[in-house]
């Protein structure tokens, strides 16, 4: 179902919907620039082979490349995009696909502005002969230009305890913009922040996994894709999730007011997320106030 009004020759589509199909596919139906904000979390190489049924390693820059252009196209100049990936370990080494994804989508015109991490605090327990449990996932940022649309107040973070020790002895260089000792030219005067309550956080996302993957075999916090939606939006704007799975990034919009467009192959999936929107939408008397 779509609405009535075309832009660019291709019908805008109905907002609040996930639709079920391939994601190439129904991306190509979107209209240019769009979406304010593309979260998502695509399939990781040859991974949930019973879910997905895998990309292999050494096919997966060219099965993502497509859809990456098709994001660009669909994406606002000022909107952001952020893929939630991690590379794969396999014979015994870590495999460079995301690596390799990155400087192909550099080809691509993309910016890559930006990487954080997301550090999961309770990830499960395990023993591996050559290596550690596996407790943080890349978030890439990439943008169509350098001027982008960002509200960072949106993600300020309590000041903690620290500031008390910290900032209760400054030193004379802690008063003044110091020069970098390094040669980078970057200065800070600490003594900005005395009697700040909240500073900007760093690109380290400390967040617990759930405990409840709510049917689906690869789900993320729902406070993932909350974090992004409120430093990159604003009320009542787009996000697109082309790998919708279980619903988590429709939900975070539902929350937000925003709108949200989301793509799943999978039918038992699609039906998965649209019951848990309609079971929060009946314990919040109808849902957002975006109508």
């Amino acid at each position: 179902m779509v609405i009535d009004v075309r832009i660019d020759s291709r019908p805008v589509p109905e907002l609040d919907r996930i639709y079920e199909g391939d994601s190439l596919s129904v991306l190509k139906s979107l209209p240019d620039s769009f979406v304010n904000l593309i979260f998502t979390s695509p399939p990781y190489a040859d991974n949930r082979e019973k879910t997905y049924k895998g990309i292999p390693i050494n096919e997966y820059v060219d099965w993502f490349l497509p859809i990456s252009s098709e994001l660009q196209r669909v994406l606002k100049e000022d909107g952001t995009f952020i893929l939630n990936i991690k590379e794969r370990t396999a014979n015994g080494e870590r495999q460079t696909y995301v690596l390799e994804l990155i400087l192909e989508m550099k080809k691509q015109g993309w910016l890559w502005t930006e990487e954080y991490i997301w550090h999961k605090k309770n990830c499960y327990p395990g023993k591996w002969p050559n290596r550690f449990r596996d407790a943080w996932e890349r978030c890439l940022q990439f943008n169509k230009q350098k001027q982008f649309r960002m509200y960072q107040d949106a993600v300020k973070v309590p000041i903690g305890d620290w500031s008390k020790t910290r900032l209760a002895k400054l030193s004379e260089i802690d008063k003044i913009r110091d020069e970098s000792r390094v040669g980078s030219g970057f200065g800070k005067n600490v003594s900005n922040w005395l009697g700040r309550r909240s500073v900007y956080p760093t690109n380290v996302l400390h967040l617990s996994t759930e405990c409840s993957n709510r049917g689906h075999s690869a789900s993320f916090p729902l406070s993932l894709p909350t974090w992004f939606i409120k430093l990159f939006t604003v009320e009542k704007d787009i996000v697109l999730d082309p790998f919708m799975g279980s619903g988590t990034t429709a939900l975070a919009c539902l929350k937000q007011n925003r709108h949200y467009i989301g793509i799943e192959a999978m039918g038992k999936y699609c039906e998965l997320a649209q019951s848990a929107i309609d079971d929060w939408k009946n314990r919040n008397n109808g849902g957002s106030k975006l109508l």
